[in-house]
């Protein structure tokens, strides 16, 4: 047997067959793997389409509970029947009242509904209060027609007093997502660079900074159920810079658009981008205390000089006057 395979091995031509019958198994092996293990892709991109799947059926049960919770309110009946019969819309409402109401953080029919009866019965309500009061309680004095000019002067002031109150509330809402702004960047890049999507860093990242800024975590939300409703990132960006009006939300908006339809990595924007966030931050914080010594001089000159002065001259003034 052994005599049998060693004249086998030292044979040319039995050696040929057998490379030959190897390459043809290799071969054979070669051209059916790619047909026997599928089609690895096509698995993947089921899994990814099952996930955006669930997220967003998970999205619209949040934000049906958020609706229930009062992210948007419905419009009150008898305020929808003024509204509606007065014609307030085309009367009162503005070009960009919609938008104003957003970045304060007033979403949905309601809150327009709200805000144009606010806009009629304010003005209504500061001029019968000032009429009452300068010509039934206490009159100073005054002639008519002076008087009447302040009650006109109260309700051009009762017309402006909503938008004042959406102009206040903008300016503190803004605040707190300036503030949260750059830790969020870092925690969405903390993310990235882990290796999570885009929508599971928006929700981490609005998880986690729910306790630093309630505003920014429910923008992040809002995005990330837009990310998932919407067929175009694009879109979601653009709105998440359009509600909060701020030029640093918006340049990551932009970089994440750009991300998305370069092919970039959204890690590196997202690092230089919050870097920048926080030196405008820093600057910002040196801004307001180099801005403190003139704003302390005034208070300083009506309240610390004076007692310094009678702290210094007292004792002497009494020693010159014999007083004790």
């Amino acid at each position: 047997m052994i005599d049998q395979i060693f004249r086998t091995v030292n044979d040319p031509s039995a050696m040929a067959a057998v490379l030959a019958a190897i390459a043809a198994m290799a071969t054979v092996i070669t051209l059916g793997m790619p047909l026997l293990a599928g089609d690895g892709l096509e698995k993947r991109m089921k899994a990814v389409g099952a996930e955006r799947s669930k997220i967003r059926a998970r999205e619209r049960e949040r934000m049906a509970r958020g609706e229930r919770k009062g992210l948007k309110r419905e419009p009150k009946a008898y305020m929808q029947n003024i509204v509606s019969q007065l014609n307030l819309t085309k009367h009162l409402g503005t070009q960009d009242a919609k938008e104003r109401l957003q970045t304060a953080g007033y979403r949905g029919q309601g809150a327009m509904v709200a805000f144009l009866f606010f806009r009629l019965v304010a003005p209504l309500v500061f001029l019968v209060v000032a009429l009452i009061y300068f010509f039934l309680i206490k009159t100073y004095g005054w002639p008519p027609i002076a008087r009447v000019g302040i009650a006109v002067f109260a309700a051009y002031a009762g017309m402006k007093a909503p938008e004042i109150f959406l102009k206040n509330k903008t300016q503190k809402r803004q605040q707190s997502i300036r503030r949260a702004w750059p830790d969020a960047l870092d925690l969405m890049l903390i993310c990235v660079e882990s290796g999570m999507s885009v929508e599971a860093a928006f929700r981490k990242v609005a998880d986690e900074i729910a306790t630093q800024s309630v505003e920014l975590a429910e923008e992040l939300t809002l995005t990330m159920a837009e990310m998932s409703y919407l067929q175009d990132r694009r879109t979601a960006y653009e709105n998440l810079g359009a509600r909060t009006g701020l030029d640093t939300v918006k340049s990551v908006g932009t970089a994440l658009i750009q991300a998305d339809k370069y092919g970039t990595p959204v890690s590196t924007a997202l690092r230089v981008l919050s870097q920048d966030s926080r030196d405008t931050r820093m600057m910002e914080a040196e801004k307001k205390a180099a801005g403190l010594p003139p704003k302390l001089t005034v208070p300083m000159i009506l309240f610390f000089l004076p007692v310094i002065f009678i702290v210094i001259l007292g004792p002497a003034y009494i020693q010159v006057t014999g007083l004790k």
